[in-house]
């Protein structure tokens, strides 16, 4: 194997990390829609959100103007534990492929939640500690979320309650104790510590839980212990702002070498990851200063993109939090219990909606067992076990580089690895056991949900 002048790895210094977050919604010609109060149908104002949310991360999510955020200073020494994170240029994938596409992808598992999700849980915990705030609640899919709000939380000497969708308490145990080692609270969701939960699982007995069922409950509880905020790990405009440091941050580096993308590939759930790897990339594309093209990846047990409607929902399975327009499959969906635990929910960003919806970024569906194939090839070559959400991206990834290998263009391709799989192996154990199945929900379980959205006054 030959390699080029650019290394393996790029990493960017402490001085070349960025000093603000860029807000992408500063350059959209569509805001994405405010956020509903579903009762009135009137647009939601700082104090109407400031029972859930805390002050600052209110602000940060109701700004649609400014470009830049500065990062403060704390959070920036923070981010230096594991930040700047690397840009790997895939040489042995390549290799394997046979391919003359050039591949990279921007690695961020190097820390302790083996996550992106760190990015934003520090800043979210640093806003309710410097608001004086006792703790926060929240929800988790995979765990990721959770891991990361639990280390941020124990760093800064904040509670931390965590509703975990059952499905992956039961499958990922070891990432629940991670969260309990930073001295978090770990309920399974639903669950019977809320009149939500209750409610749930009386209208769906046995059911394995979902994002939106858990983030029901996390409001509640907020809502019910003074002191407490509830804090979102995706969706949220706010999210994206923090995780465009993963963007930033990779344009700097593919700067560095001159290097200009073709397609850039990120697994979407509820938007965190694809949103902060595009976002400087989308603002160039908005701005009209260069063109990518923008892939989201999303499950086809869970094709909220590809399948879903564009209008406003609730963001919880509980209809207890604002009405958000977003793509969605409706927030009484629960998909089937696959082993992407963090893209098994009903909506997408309200950004990255508005995006789709105006043709700046495309989307498309894979079954698990397809990823699960992607995942494999990926770690048997780059020497990394890849999360189950992240190995949405690489089957892609994989996909677009094989099409150049047929039509001999040489294509740049840069795509998001969120995570390690490291606690994911009972799903690593099903695949390899051929026990793994493809679910994917028919038009009429899907009409089923879509019935049930919300009406919204005024609106219909």
């Amino acid at each position: 194997m030959t390699f080029e002048k650019i290394p393996y790895k790029i990493y960017l210094s402490e001085q070349e990390m960025p000093q603000t977050w860029y807000n992408v919604r500063a350059d959209m010609k569509t805001k994405p829609a405010p956020l509903l109060n579903p009762g009135t149908g009137e647009a939601m104002g700082f104090e109407d959100l400031r029972p859930v949310f805390c002050d600052e991360l209110i602000r940060q999510e109701l700004d649609n103007d400014t470009r830049e955020i500065p990062i403060p200073a704390e959070i920036r020494d923070f981010y230096k534990m594991y930040r700047p994170s690397p840009l790997v240029r895939a040489y042995c994938l390549e290799e394997k492929l046979q391919t003359p596409a050039k591949i990279y992808y921007k690695f961020e598992g190097n820390n302790t939640s083996g996550s992106h999700k760190l990015n934003s849980a520090i800043a979210q915990a640093y806003y309710a500690k410097q608001q004086g705030l006792k703790g926060v609640t929240t929800e988790t899919g995979a765990g990721q979320w959770g891991t990361a709000l639990s280390m941020a939380c124990a760093y800064l000497g904040l509670d931390c309650k965590v509703y975990m969708v059952k499905v992956s308490y039961e499958q990922k145990p070891f990432r629940r104790e991670v969260m309990r080692t930073y001295g978090a609270a770990v309920t399974p969701s639903p669950s019977m510590e809320t009149e939500i939960g209750k409610k749930i699982l009386a209208e769906h007995p046995g059911t394995t839980g979902s994002l939106g069922c858990a983030i029901s409950e996390a409001v509640e509880a907020a809502a019910a212990n003074p002191g407490y905020r509830y804090v979102l790990g995706s969706v949220l405009n706010q999210v994206l702002l923090h995780q465009s440091i993963i963007g930033l941050e990779t344009k700097a580096a593919l700067d560095k070498y001159g290097v200009v993308p073709d397609i850039i590939i990120g697994c979407a759930g509820g938007g965190s990851n694809l949103g902060g790897l595009i976002s400087p990339f989308m603002g160039e594309k908005l701005r009209g200063e260069k063109d990518y093209r923008i892939i989201a990846v999303e499950p086809a047990s869970c094709p909220s993109f590809t399948r879903g409607r564009f209008t406003y929902d609730f963001c919880d399975t509980g209809m207890v939090c604002p009405l958000a327009k977003m793509y969605t499959l409706g927030s009484g969906f629960i998909p089937s219990a696959n082993h992407a635990g963090g893209l098994r929910y009903h909506g997408m960003s309200p950004v990255l909606s508005q995006l789709y919806h105006d043709g700046y970024m495309e989307a498309v569906s894979v079954e698990q067992t397809k990823v699960f194939e992607a995942a494999e090839a990926f770690a048997r070559v780059e020497g990394i076990l890849p999360a189950p959400e992240s190995s949405h991206a690489i089957r892609v990834a994989i996909d677009e580089a094989i099409k150049c290998k047929e039509t001999g263009e040489e294509k740049t391709i840069v795509f998001g690895l969120t995570g390690t799989g490291y606690f994911d192996m009972v799903a690593y154990e099903k695949f390899h056991n051929g026990e793994m199945t493809d679910y994917i929900p028919t038009d009429a379980e899907l009409q089923q949900s879509f019935d049930k959205l919300p009406r919204v006054p005024g609106l219909d």
